[in-house]
């Protein structure tokens, strides 16, 4: 199944973007309208079934039939009426606006589905009629009799692509797979509460869902709450659509979390998982200095990243878990944030910290951290330790800018936490023999250039310093297995990553020389 859909998603993607190459379109322009066709799709795959399911019980029953949109709907399918049906859109005569018709068949799904209302896009007389009908034959061409779920991994597949495509905006609303998934894993949402304080186009919630139905016999989505914060309207229909081809259903609300707290966070959400802007300037701190939502003080530095920091602590249960992506440089930063770090520290939540490789993200190349916090270790054995991992070096080539995990990897990453938790290790994608080799009898051990386990007193004894390198270490390695053009990459790399932070470094000089001359 999985090579199937992997052969759909590459046919359809090829098709779709040859299209957007040959028009005069923007990607930006393209991509909402694309994604609201395989919603469409999606939407009218599961109707077709439920009609034939209804339609099957009516000759056999003479009870008397209830309303035809309740039936559906009772059913967790879109009634969609006859304009909005895929068929009729792709049987309509050439002469007809085919633009006007799917913008009605979209007005038409919401109005008859409360839950999207104003999410499905409705700017398709903007499209030229060659490009629609081609992309509704495109459409045409995923497989009715896919399982219903590879809707929502073709919307991502697209998604991702056009994250890829975008540049810049792309990595505004679309964090990598890879990254998603490892903090899934690691904080293990299998019920409760989950909070995305800048949550784009839904990835994080999308991927808990997935954990539970991989991780428990009959789970179901519905064991998670999904809530969500996001700043941009255009992002919030992505993520809403993104929820509906997943059959999932969440509380996404329009704000800035900065300054706005619409699902009432403090200490009250199971799980917070988010990948938060990087480095964001011109916060009004002055706004936000009395919020409970930033317990330990405002950082004197023009830089949000303690802000979110502080913002996902907060909002965490006294037995919450959260695992967010984080700047590099946040984990060694001085001064005011470095006191807001070791108060953190000091309440004994940071649980875990990953060192990811550069080019994980599509739209920049720098590498980054993932932290987690778990304050219900509090009460076990791992109260006043830190788990670092270094997974610099491990990860999947797959172009020459961009590098992934494999599932094998994924699961050996998760594993080692779930020995440093005394848990038991998965084997669900065959990583049992690459984690012997680390682990050899199965029980969490420290490994030199892979994984230490610190204690608070060694952390203080750094500075406070949360950066996995200065506690793991390196790999002893013999010059058989020295590589000299791998080695000078790797460092190469590293020195881009060192001139890139000490120019950020001088520019915030430069600017504190020019506000005290002023």
């Amino acid at each position: 199944m999985d090579t199937r859909l992997a052969e759909i998603e590459n046919r359809l993607w090829s098709a779709a973007d040859e299209l957007r190459a040959n028009s005069r379109l923007r990607a930006s322009e393209y991509s909402t309208p694309v994604l609201g066709l395989i919603f469409l799709r999606y939407a009218d795959h599961k109707f077709t079934q439920v009609e034939q399911e209804i339609n099957s019980e009516a000759s056999t029953s003479t009870r008397r039939r209830t309303d035809p949109k309740t039936q559906y709907q009772a059913r967790g399918v879109f009634y969609l009426p006859d304009i909005a049906r895929f068929q009729y859109l792709l049987n309509l005569p050439e002469s007809a606006n085919i633009g006007q018709a799917i913008t009605d068949a979209m007005k038409a799904i919401e109005t008859e589905n409360v839950q999207v209302n104003g999410v499905l896009p409705k700017t398709y007389n903007r499209l030229e009629k060659g490009t629609l009908l081609e992309l509704l034959r495109i459409m045409e061409q995923i497989p009715i009799d896919i399982e219903g779920d590879a809707f929502g991994k073709v919307y991502e597949y697209f998604l991702g692509n056009f994250a890829m495509s975008e540049g810049q905006r792309g990595g505004e609303f679309f964090t990598p797979t890879s990254l998603v998934k490892l903090i899934v894993e690691i904080i293990q949402p299998f019920h409760g509460r989950i909070l995305d304080p800048a949550c784009g186009s839904g990835g994080m919630f999308v991927q808990s869902a997935a954990f539970i139905r991989n991780h428990q016999k009959n789970g179901k989505p519905g064991q998670i709450s999904i809530h969500g914060v996001e700043r941009v309207a255009e992002t919030i229909r992505l993520c809403k659509m993104n929820l509906a081809v997943h059959a999932l259903e969440g509380d996404v609300k329009q704000a800035n979390s900065y300054y706005e707290d619409p699902h009432d966070c403090l200490g009250r959400f199971d799980f917070v998982m988010a990948n938060p802007p990087f480095n964001v300037d011109r916060v009004d701190r002055e706004r936000i200095k009395d919020d409970p939502r930033f317990p330990f003080g405002m950082p004197r530095v023009d830089n949000a990243n303690y802000l979110w920091i502080q913002l996902f602590y907060s909002s965490l249960s006294e037995s919450g878990r959260a695992g967010f992506v984080m700047a590099n440089s946040a984990a060694d930063a001085r001064a005011s944030e470095l006191d807001i770090r070791r108060q953190i520290i000091e309440t004994g939540a940071v649980d875990v910290v990953v060192s990811i490789a550069s080019n994980f993200f599509y739209t920049v190349t720098l590498p980054c951290t993932l932290w987690f916090f778990d304050k219900s270790k509090q009460d076990s054995n791992r109260h006043d330790k830190v788990l670092f991992i270094d997974a610099r070096h491990l990860y999947q080539q797959v172009s020459r800018a961009h590098r992934q995990f494999t599932p094998l990897q994924l699961e050996f990453l998760a594993n080692i936490v779930r020995l440093y938790r005394g848990e038991t290790p998965e084997n669900q994608n065959d990583s049992a023999d690459f984690l012997a080799t680390k682990f050899p009898d199965t029980k969490y051990i420290d490994v030199p250039g892979l994984c230490k386990v610190a204690t608070i007193a060694e952390i203080e004894a750094q500075g406070w310093s949360l950066n996995p390198g200065r506690y793991v270490g390196v790999a002893e390695q013999t010059s058989d297995d020295f590589d000299f053009t791998e080695r000078f990459t790797e460092l190469n790399e590293e020195l881009t990553v060192l001139n890139a932070e000490a120019h950020q470094l001088e520019e915030r000089i430069a600017e504190n020389v020019a506000k005290i001359l002023d």
